[in-house]
């Protein structure tokens, strides 16, 4: 059963709800999933999606009354096609314990051409693909980080996502060679103080990103924060938010995620095609469903590198497929 303070959010919310359309009810993140979705159906309401918020607090889509088109009841920016993921390269400077792809500094290489960045990066600013990811692997690891970020900067908003470590040397020059505007340097930083933070990424990595941090600031570059936490880290968060205030960071620039039962992590979430909204991710090895799962044959999609358009044209029908036949609720899987 929802709660009192809950089942008062979902009645407001519905006042003034049309029929037909979806609306954004923000839930406190321990309400059960199931009792929510028992009011909505003794209600007329169709639950349609939720997605986990930087407060802590996740937020349900729900629709007035039932059935409707699964794409277009999505946020716009969370629609097959919106984002675009590139794997930069698999191999890091770090070996993550709940590294959804095992990177490490043995991991392979397993380098995206620049050639393909910039063919993917032109085909997404022709489709209107809103956001691009640049991650790994730690991308700058790559000398040539400052061509792909250029690529993709000229299509759409990008986001490179990095452990923020290696900006010093000959790398502090690729960092400034990488363009400003419409660039976010997303780095990870999974507690305020270093005991967790260094518990899953090694020793002195704490001090090393907050440092990393800094340069990029002054460098002029926006920077957001993301921690990687499971359920028991829940205490981090208060303190991970006042670390964010300290930066200067807005409530946009702070990304809270769970840790996927992937690649290197021994627990997590358990995600599937149907469970999870799908954000389009290329690699050297093809294409897959989400970036969480870039190394999961279950989330394969093709093994060549087709054209953007077929690609989310195919994966958007098979999203709609998912949705017509199954009671589950796609959950948005933030990464960026």
């Amino acid at each position: 059963m929802v709660t009192t303070r809950a089942r008062l959010a979902l009645m407001g919310a519905t006042t003034h709800a049309v029929p037909g359309v979806a609306f954004d009810v923000d839930l406190d993140s321990f309400e059960e999933l199931s009792s929510v979705r028992e009011w909505c159906d003794l209600q007329g309401l169709t639950h349609v999606s939720l997605e986990p918020l930087p407060t802590g607090d996740v937020r349900h889509r729900l629709r007035h009354g039932l059935g409707g088109d699964a794409i277009a009841d999505l946020p716009a920016d969370r629609r097959p096609g919106a984002r675009l993921w590139m794997y930069t390269n698999f191999n890091c400077n770090l070996a993550c314990d709940y590294c959804c792809v095992s990177s490490s500094p043995k991991a392979p290489r397993r380098t995206l051409p620049a050639e393909t960045v910039e063919r993917l990066a032109a085909e997404a600013a022709s489709l209107e693909v809103a956001h691009i990811y640049l991650t790994g692997g730690e991308p700058f690891l790559r000398a040539d980080i400052a061509r792909l970020v250029t690529a993709s900067a000229a299509a759409a908003d990008t986001v490179v996502l990095t452990n923020g470590m290696l900006f010093g040397g000959a790398r502090l020059a690729w960092l400034d060679a990488c363009p400003r505007d419409s660039v976010t340097l997303q780095i990870s930083i999974d507690s305020a103080e270093p005991a967790l933070h260094d518990l899953h990424r090694g020793a002195g990595s704490h001090a090393t990103a907050l440092a990393g941090i800094g340069i990029a600031q002054k460098l002029g570059f926006r920077v957001r924060v993301a921690a990687t936490l499971s359920p028991a880290d829940h205490g981090e968060e208060p303190g991970l938010h006042r670390l964010c205030d300290d930066l200067g960071l807005g409530d946009d620039d702070r990304v809270l995620r769970r840790i996927a039962h992937q690649g290197s992590a021994v627990e997590g979430v358990r995600v599937s095609r149907a469970s999870i909204i799908p954000e389009i991710c290329i690699t050297d090895a093809g294409v897959w469903w989400h970036p969480v799962g870039a190394n999961d044959p279950a989330l394969r999609v093709s093994d060549g590198i087709p054209s953007l358009g077929d690609v989310i044209e195919s994966v958007t029908t098979e999203f709609r497929r998912h949705r017509a036949e199954s009671d589950l609720i796609a959950a948005s899987f933030p990464c960026g």
